[in-house]
């Protein structure tokens, strides 16, 4: 199930699905080491009159939503055939490893009733089951489970006490489902020590008068001791759980609007979408500078391994959309922890976990007998071009120089010498699409805007040498792609060309991506007739109908198609692509901005109810498909809307739209 809400403070990060339930707990890193995985689920159920059901049970109407301008989840949910109503909001502190859940509960009926709430807990530490220690602590009453330096405290606050019941207990082994099904009859066993592959639950017990609604807290503490927890509940029984709700919602809502923008004609829908999506994106950046594509642990990527790494590419564009709304230092992190992972040769391989260690990956290091290099070249590019975009905002000129020689030098150096000398195009790699092995319009066009930033790095440095080379090779690869990589007769340009007996093919599959990258990374003026055929091919070949709306990624793409029959599934990132460049291009007179705006309303509109936007869109149903919530989605949203606005200010129509120019 993807995830409604997710949220962090760059250490600690917990991932809700759509019924309210918590599906994922990272720690310490933001994607690294799920402590409940894949299957597992910490649940909320509700017991009154003899009937008990879970959260994922059927009779609920839930609604998943996040609190407007905060980084805070608001989750209703009511049930009818029990005559309860509950009112969830939660958030994890911005200063400390805390998750606090506050439970507003409504008695629907008008006698008085006694209702019972449960939290129930599988952990899988370590991402293991094995050598857990679960127990209930009398001095604290808490439960707490544990393994080596990963400690985890769960109480309530409801009344000036904790809970009112308690049990552990273990799941999948010995024919046991999970210490879960203890609480369907209302009282729980109080085993209060188990290990192994343990499991808890804890229970509060209130009388309620007629339409009584009455407020809990659950909270969950986060450390790598026991002193640490312990340390961690006397600070929230100082500080109550009250006040650490309230704070974070204002640190978080000072943040979102620490640069006022003015979203002018694009109506308060996409305002409240653009909010989210900085939260959403936020909650995906950790402290040690990752940004990971998406903590969703349920979307596993060809059956095998999630989206929870860095992609260098991934983290690059993500890290444009932080510059743009303001947050510079975020992206800055990015680009220091770019700086410790690129290698010695000067590239970046396939992805990273946030712990700067090497990810898993399908790229072969071999290929037809012949060694070659496992990347995607667009990754390496794509760091330096987004490095120059921020240096253009931020003018971090000590920032550049303290990393000159180690990243943008050693991945100019790479990009000059990783060329064909025949056609002066890269050398083969991966697509952006991580598919096909060649020489993609899409990478050599984010190659020739990486080598130009380069050269202007160099220049603004007085490394005059530097800047002439890589300002040559930036020439080069620019005419190349437009001599090697464009077809005048059908007016398109090439998906990729790679080579068959010795002789270059090319691939002439239309991809999103080609058309992009050559205005995106200045291959092409906005008004070239040659970009223009382009589009022409691209609006006419690439577009979903209309029934759906939206840009798919290339033709006949089969990734999480459902139907062979179809083209493939609108995405949310060409989608704003295609905006994008509707903006470039516009004029006072012309109806470019309203087509702009139109997509992006689109995409507000396709967002999951909790404002979290999928990798892409279901061709026929409309339904979210793949990884969600995505950060590439949201933060393509961002930066197409913060374009939208810039444009509009330098046409003369708006007075200061984008307080970050």
């Amino acid at each position: 199930m993807a995830r409604a809400l997710t949220l962090s403070n760059g250490s600690l990060h917990i991932g809700i699905d759509a019924r309210g339930h918590v599906q994922d707990v990272y720690f310490p890193y933001v994607g690294l080491e799920n402590h409940i995985g894949a299957t597992n689920v910490h649940r909320v159920g509700v017991y009154v009159d003899g009937q008990f059901a879970w959260l994922s049970d059927a009779g609920w109407h839930i609604v998943p939503k996040m609190k407007n301008d905060t980084a805070a989840g608001l989750t209703t949910a009511q049930n009818d055939r029990l005559g309860v109503a509950l009112t969830i909001t939660d958030t994890v502190y911005n200063e400390r490893n805390i998750f606090i859940r506050k439970l507003a509960v409504r008695n629907l009926h008008t006698d008085a009733r006694e209702i019972k709430v449960y939290f129930a807990h599988q952990f899988e530490m370590y991402e293991s089951r094995q050598a857990h220690t679960a127990y209930y602590d009398p001095l604290r009453h808490a439960v707490l489970h544990y393994r080596g330096k990963r400690v985890f405290m769960m109480r309530t606050h409801c009344d000036g006490k904790s809970f009112d019941d308690y049990t552990t207990g273990v799941y999948g082994i010995e024919g046991k489902e999970g210490s879960h099904l203890d609480a369907a009859d209302g009282q729980l066993a109080q085993n209060n020590i188990e290990h192994g592959p343990a499991d808890s639950v804890i229970g509060v017990y209130k009388m309620y008068s007629g339409n009584q609604e009455r407020e809990l807290y659950y909270v969950m503490s986060v450390a790598e001791s026991l002193e640490g927890v312990r340390a961690l509940d006397s600070y929230i029984n100082d500080k109550t759980p009250e006040h650490l709700l309230r704070s974070t919602q204002d640190y978080w809502r000072a943040w979102v609007h620490r640069r006022p923008f003015s979203f002018e004609d694009l109506g308060p829908v996409v305002a409240e979408r653009f909010k989210q999506s900085l939260f959403f994106i936020r909650s995906h950046v950790d402290n040690d500078g990752a940004i990971i594509a998406s903590s969703d642990s349920a979307m596993r990527q060809w059956g095998k391994d999630t989206y929870a790494y860095m992609w260098p590419r991934d983290g690059a564009r993500t890290a444009i959309a932080l510059y743009m709304s303001g947050s510079y230092n975020p992206a800055k992190n990015f680009f220091k922890f770019a700086n410790d992972i690129i290698t010695g040769e000067g590239y970046f391989l396939h992805k990273y976990g946030p712990d700067k260690t090497l990810g898993s990956s399908w790229h072969p290091w071999v290929m037809s007998g012949k060694p070659i290099l496992p990347i995607q070249e667009d990754e390496t590019a794509l760091v330096i071009h987004s490095l120059w975009q921020y240096y253009s905002l931020s003018k971090d000129i000590e920032f550049i120089e303290s990393i000159y020689n180690s990243l943008i030098k050693k991945a100019a150096e790479f990009m000059v010498m990783y060329r064909d000398p025949e056609t002066l195009l890269p050398r083969p790699s991966y697509d952006l699409w991580e598919e096909k092995y060649g020489v993609h319009t899409f990478t050599a066009s984010a190659v020739f805007a990486a080598l130009e930033a380069s050269a202007r790095f160099a220049q603004l440095l007085g490394k005059t040498d530097d800047s002439a080379r890589y300002q040559s090779a930036a020439s080069e690869m620019q005419g190349a792609i437009l001599n090697r990589l464009y077809d005048p007769s059908s007016g398109s340009f090439h998906k990729m060309l790679y080579r068959k007996d010795g002789a270059l093919v090319a691939d002439t599959t239309l991809d999103s991506s080609s058309i992009y990258g050559l205005f995106e990374f200045g291959v092409l003026a906005i008004d070239d007739v040659r970009l223009e055929r382009a589009v022409s091919l691209w609006e006419e070949r690439l577009c979903a109908p209309d029934s759906i709306g939206g840009v798919l990624r290339y033709e006949n793409d089969g990734y999480q198609r459902r139907n062979e029959s179809d083209r493939g599934n609108p995405w949310i990132i060409c989608t704003c692509w295609l905006a994008q460049y509707y903006i470039a291009r516009s004029q006072k007179d012309s109806d470019d901005l309203l087509r702009a705006r139109s997509i992006i309303e689109w995409v507000a509109a396709h967002a999951e109810t909790s404002g979290a936007l999928p990798e892409q869109i279901d061709v026929r149903t409309g339904e979210a498909l793949s990884a969600t919530p995505l950060t590439w989605s949201h933060s393509a949203f961002v930066s197409t809307v913060i374009k939208y606005l810039s444009r509009l200010e330098d046409l003369g129509l708006c007075k200061e739209c984008n307080p970050v120019n």
